[in-house]
């Protein structure tokens, strides 16, 4: 019985190490972690017979050596024991890549980019579901892959998945693309770019040069036009893409696409073999607010037209779809404030587009664990529309320092989220503020396991006052 080792106890991990599992590997799950949480699962994966090593760095010492390692997305793709296996001549590979094997068979969309990945993701999966396809989304929201390939393979007429999938919705991160060198969509999508896990990636052109790699191997590639730096890369590269914009025709770059004109969401004639250019849909249908949910409608609406969706089950789609957990989600009003959980803003261009799509003065919750990036812009914003700002996490010390030094005195560190919400309440009484706004700029990991949690935190004490 070959050997397969997967490091990473998460959702993903588990998915997995059950998919090897049943393809008859004789696995080990490795976790540097313990805890009762992992310990329960530990006993459990046990019972299936597979083997949970905790507090367990992977060494590749031993005589008998995996002949595949599965890794978490989490984990980095560069560190020493996953170099050296790859030296080894071990097949070692993402999650996703093993998803991948398991379902190439079915077409894929995948949706990638810094931000609006989530939101055009489950966007795309609403409008395939509408219009009677089986098309589960999965990635960094919905499902791990895995599980997709595992119910598929296991068929029980009781499962999510007994249905033949038609399709499979996929939003990868530049961790996933990394560690997954054959995905090959059939449909892809770059929602932005601008400079994000510059810890893992160092530069600007690395992490620009995975994500391109899933672009390349995509069957069909549509692009956000209205991005810049995409935008002056599609200037020389990506001259068979399909290209969006909220600025009207003039403004795609390949002169086929989907664009926004007179309130109207409109198709180039370059699809489907039009006579002139279609009107798909009214944008006022759309429920999301903020420019940028207009540039993620026009990639949904891309993806849906190039997989043959009719403009009926598009419109209907859209109609109905109240927007993402933990993206600019309202929470409640209470006594005229909207209390709004934008906790997937794990960066300052997120975080910046939070702040534009909510009417000001807010009062600002941000902080958490800090990312790499330009601050700038984001902090022009918060001096345009952020009555006060409260800080929260490990960040405080040097947000409150970039705050000072850019001439905004108004912010307190208060900490933690209950204190936030709690003080966030009185300052904007205080100030005249309609909204208090949870829009983090930074990662979670400092206080939370992850930004669900951190959002989901944000709304007890939001639900309490």
């Amino acid at each position: 019985m070959p050997k397969a080792h997967v490091i990473g106890l998460g959702k993903s991990g588990v998915a997995a190490a059950r998919l090897l599992n049943r393809e008859g590997w004789e696995v080990e799950i490795g976790d540097t972690n313990t805890s009762p949480n992992l310990l329960q699962q530990q006993q459990e994966l046990a019972v299936e017979g597979i083997t949970v090593k905790l507090g367990y760095s992977l060494e590749l010492n031993d005589t008998e050596l995996p002949k595949l390692i599965v890794v978490s997305p989490g984990v980095p793709w560069d560190i020493p024991v996953l170099i050296k296996a790859r030296e080894k001549g071990i097949d070692t590979i993402g999650e996703m890549e093993f998803a991948w094997r398991n379902l190439r068979s079915i077409p894929w969309v995948a949706v990638t980019g810094t931000n609006g990945k989530t939101t055009v993701t489950s966007l795309i999966g609403a409008i395939f579901q509408t219009a009677g396809f089986h098309a589960p989304t999965c990635g960094n929201i919905g499902h791990a892959a895995c599980e997709i390939a595992l119910e598929e393979k296991q068929g029980d007429k009781e499962e999510t998945f007994s249905r033949r999938l038609d399709w499979i919705i996929a939003e990868l991160s530049s961790y996933q693309i990394e560690s997954s060198t054959s995905i090959s969509p059939k449909i892809g999508i770059w929602t932005t770019l601008t400079p994000d896990h510059l810890a893992r990636h160092k530069t600007v052109q690395n992490y620009y040069n995975i994500k391109a790699q899933l672009l390349r191997s995509s069957q069909m590639q549509i692009f956000n036009g209205d991005d810049p730096y995409l935008r002056k890369m599609g200037e020389t590269d990506w001259q068979d893409a399909y290209w969006t914009s909220i600025k009207g025709k003039d403004k795609l770059i390949t002169g086929k696409g989907f664009y926004i004109q007179d309130g109207w969401v409109v198709e180039t004639q370059h699809i489907a073999s039009l006579q002139e250019d279609q009107k798909i849909m009214p944008v006022s249908a759309l429920r999301m607010v903020g420019e940028h949910n207009l540039q993620n409608l026009l990639l949904s609406i891309a993806a849906a037209r190039l997989a043959g969706i009719d403009k009926e089950a598009i419109h209907q789609a859209i109609s109905e779809f109240a927007g993402v957990p933990h993206r600019l989600e309202h929470i409640r009003s209470y006594e005229g404030i909207d209390f709004i959980n934008d906790s997937k803003a794990t960066n300052y261009d997120a975080a910046e587009v939070g702040l534009a799509s909510v009417k000001s003065p807010v009062i600002l919750i941000a902080g958490g664990a800090a990312k790499a990036g330009e601050d700038k812009p984001w902090i022009n914003k918060i001096k345009e529309k952020a009555a006060a700002v409260l800080l929260i996490g490990d960040a405080a010390p040097m947000f409150a320092k970039r705050l000072e030094e850019e001439g905004y005195s108004n912010y307190e560190d208060v900490g933690t989220m209950q204190k936030a919400v709690t003080h966030g309440f009185k300052l904007a009484k205080h100030h005249d503020a309609t909204v208090v706004l949870l829009s983090p700029a930074c990662a979670s990991f400092d206080q939370y396991a992850n930004f669900e949690v951190r959002g989901d935190d944000f709304r007890k004490w939001c639900l309490e006052l």
